[in-house]
């Protein structure tokens, strides 16, 4: 059964793209079918994985606007059981495109259905706003997983993507779930960061990973070689710590069904 996991967070420069990219690259490495989608016009996860943005032909804005089917428009990475689902700046456009369109925050949900047999996991990468695009990456996932930075404004963010998670349950996805909590950029030498950390998982400690994400250069430089941090340096202590997260996330297959 797939899980579909939306990582997401209306804050910018929090580790969703690093997350979503090692995440899905973590899980391909365990031998799990995974399906990278990028909602970010930025289209940052796509070059993670090594797609060129400048040769794509079709990307995840001809799926949702265009109706063009996804599975011609998937497309396979350097890294084996990981595909990618890759956008571009076009995207930025169909948030403005889909205002009037029916039932238009189902729009990626439905364009996923067809997808679904074929992978175990599909992780989505979301824009740093709470429009159109997150709001359908919520509608069509299962889970969110929300990466929190160590800093002293965490707590403020994360009760604002709480309160849009209560609405999108309510109104489009009942059964929508916190898959859990992510502490990143982590520096233990820095006091703020160990403040933080321990006052979320004194607030959420069922939903706070025991993954933690530290500050980490070869984790910041991996993107601009195209490549993931396993790829990129295995022995990495961020190489190490994403695959510690997938591990977790694999461990709850069975409650979830899977």
């Amino acid at each position: 059964m797939t899980r579909t996991i939306c990582i997401a967070n209306q804050k910018g420069g929090v580790g969703k793209t690093t997350t979503a990219v090692n995440l899905a690259a973590s899980l391909a490495v365990a031998e799990r079918k995974t399906l990278l989608v990028d909602m970010d016009p930025q289209g940052n996860a796509g070059s993670g994985v090594g797609v060129d943005k400048g040769k794509l032909l079709q990307s995840i804005y001809d799926v949702l606007i265009n109706d063009d089917d996804p599975q011609g428009v998937v497309q396979p990475t350097g890294i084996p059981f990981l595909s990618v689902l890759a956008s571009t700046t076009d995207l930025a456009g169909a948030e403005l495109e889909l205002v009037s369109v029916i039932g238009r925050e189902l729009k990626l949900k439905e364009a996923l259905k067809p997808l679904g047999s074929a992978f175990d996991y599909i992780i989505i990468d979301c824009p740093p706003s709470l429009g159109l695009l997150t709001v359908n990456a919520m509608t069509a996932a299962d889970s969110i997983l929300i990466p929190l930075q160590c800093e002293f404004y965490a707590m403020e963010g994360l009760s604002h993507i709480l309160q849009t998670i209560k609405l999108v349950k309510k109104a489009l996805n009942p059964a929508l779930v916190i898959e859990g909590i992510l502490l990143t950029m982590y520096d233990g030498r820095n006091n703020l960061s160990r403040q933080v950390s321990e006052d979320i998982r004194t607030h959420f400690p069922q939903e706070t990973f025991a993954a933690v994400i530290p500050r980490n250069v070869r984790l910041s430089e991996a993107p601009s070689h195209g490549k993931p941090i396993i790829l990129y340096d295995i022995a990495s202590r961020g190489a190490a710590c994403y695959l510690e997260l997938a591990r977790e996330i694999i461990q709850r297959e069975g409650n979830h069904g899977g």
